[in-house]
C-alpha cells in the first residue's frame, strides 16, 4: 500500500433548502392561512479520525467533496429533509489546516475524534413565519443559505514517541527491525527506506512506546535534495529525537560534521524541533573507526548530548539505549 501523508482538498457543504410559500386548501376552509414549511439544513462536511486507517491514500484521487443540499419546505408546515452529512475518514494523527490562511482547523489525535470542517447552510423559513395581524397572507418565503466552502490541507503526522533520524545508511532501519516487529527494507545502498516506518517497542510489563524510522535526510534536504524533508512532520510530536551516526571504517564522512548537517536541516525545517530532547547513537561499532568514535563522543559531551555506542547487528549497547529511551518517553508523557 502506498504511503500518502499530505493532500489538499476543496470542500463544499450543502446549501440550505428554500422555504415554501403556500396556503391551506381544504374543503370547508375558504380562507386557509399560510402553511409553507421550512427548508432543510444543508449537509455538513465532517472529518473523523479512525484507527483503522494508516495513510491518506483514500483521499489521493478525489480532490473535491460536496455534501448534500437540504430539501425545500413542503405544504402543511412540513419541514424539508436535512441534507446528509458527508463524513471523511482520516487516520489518527491527521492535522487539518486552512490552505489559504494556514490556520489549524483541528488536530485529530484520537480515535473517533471529529470536526465539522464546513457547515451546511441554514434552511429558509416558510411563509408561515411571516403572517401578522396586518399581513395574514404573506406570499414569500426565505431562500436557503449557501453552505460554507473552503480549501483545506490534510496532513498526517504519525503518533510516535521517539524519532530516529540520520543520514542514509546510518543504521536506523536495522535498529528498528531489532527492537520491534517492524520489518523495513534493509540494504547496503542509500534511500532503502522511502517512507516512515513505525515500530512498537515493548519494555517492562504491559508497557511500550512507538519509534518512527524517518527516511534518510541529507545536506540541502530543505532545497528538495534527496527525499527532501517531507517526512520530518512525523517527528514533530515525538518526545525525543535520536540521532544515529555511522562511525564505521566504511563511512567516508566525518561523524561530527554529519551530525551537524542533520541538525542544520532540522533547524531549517522548524526551529521547534531543535528544542526537543536529543541523544546520539554511534552505530556500527563492531566495525568502528576508533578515532571517529572518540571524536563524536567528545563532541557530544561538549554539547551536552547523551551519547550511546551501539551495534544493532550484534545488539551491543542496545538494551542500555532502550532503557534510556523508555525513561525519556515516560518523562515526556508526564
Amino acid at each position: 500500500m502506498k504511503f500518502i501523508d499530505y493532500v489538499r482538498l476543496h470542500i463544499k457543504a450543502g446549501d440550505g433548502g428554500r422555504g415554501l410559500a403556500s396556503f391551506r386548501r381544504e374543503k370547508f376552509v375558504p380562507r386557509g392561512g399560510p402553511d409553507g414549511g421550512d427548508g432543510g439544513r444543508g449537509g455538513h462536511i465532517i472529518f473523523r479520525a479512525s484507527a483503522e486507517l494508516g495513510t491518506l491514500l483514500d483521499l489521493r484521487y478525489q480532490h473535491s467533496y460536496t455534501a448534500q443540499n437540504g430539501e425545500k419546505g413542503m405544504k402543511k408546515k412540513m419541514h424539508g429533509k436535512n441534507g446528509e452529512d458527508l463524513v471523511i475518514r482520516v487516520p489518527v494523527g491527521t492535522v487539518l489546516t486552512d490552505t489559504g490562511t494556514g490556520d489549524v482547523i483541528a488536530d485529530l489525535d484520537s480515535d473517533g475524534k471529529e470536526v465539522i470542517a464546513a457547515e451546511g447552510g441554514k434552511g429558509g423559513l416558510g411563509n408561515q413565519h411571516f403572517a401578522t395581524s396586518v399581513r395574514q397572507a404573506p406570499r414569500y418565503a426565505q431562500p436557503g443559505l449557501p453552505g460554507s466552502e473552503n480549501d483545506v490541507t490534510v496532513e498526517l503526522k504519525l503518533l510516535a514517541d521517539a524519532g530516529l533520524i540520520g543520514l542514509p545508511n546510518a543504521g536506523k532501519s536495522t535498529l528498528i527491525s531489532v527492537i520491534s516487529a517492524a520489518k523495513p527494507k534493509i540494504a547496503d545502498y542509500p534511500f532503502t527506506t522511502l517512507e516512515p516506518v513505525l515500530g512498537v517497542v515493548k519494555y517492562g510489563i504491559f508497557r511500550s512506546f512507538v519509534v518512527a524510522d524517518i527516511p534518510g535526510l541529507i545536506e540541502d534536504a530543505h532545497k528538495g535534495v534527496g527525499l527532501g524533508f517531507q517526512f520530518l512532520r512525523h517527528v514533530e510530536r515525538t518526545k525525543i529525537l535520536l540521532h544515529m551516526v555511522d562511525v564505521s571504517v566504511a563511512e567516508a564522512g566525518d561523524p561530527v560534521e554529519n551530525l551537524e548537517k542533520i541538525n542544520r536541516e532540522l533547524s531549517l525545517y522548524s526551529p521547534e524541533l531543535m528544542k526537543k530532547p536529543m541523544a546520539v547513537a554511534a552505530t556500527k561499532i563492531d566495525s568502528a573507526d576508533t578515532d571517529k568514535l572518540e571524536a563524536l563522543k567528545k563532541h557530544c559531551e561538549g554539547a551536552g548530548l547523551d551519547f550511546f555506542a551501539i551495534s544493532a547487528v550484534s545488539k551491543t549497547g542496545v538494551d542500555k539505549l532502550l532503557t534510556y529511551l523508555a525513561r525519556m518517553v515516560e518523562e515526556g508523557r508526564k
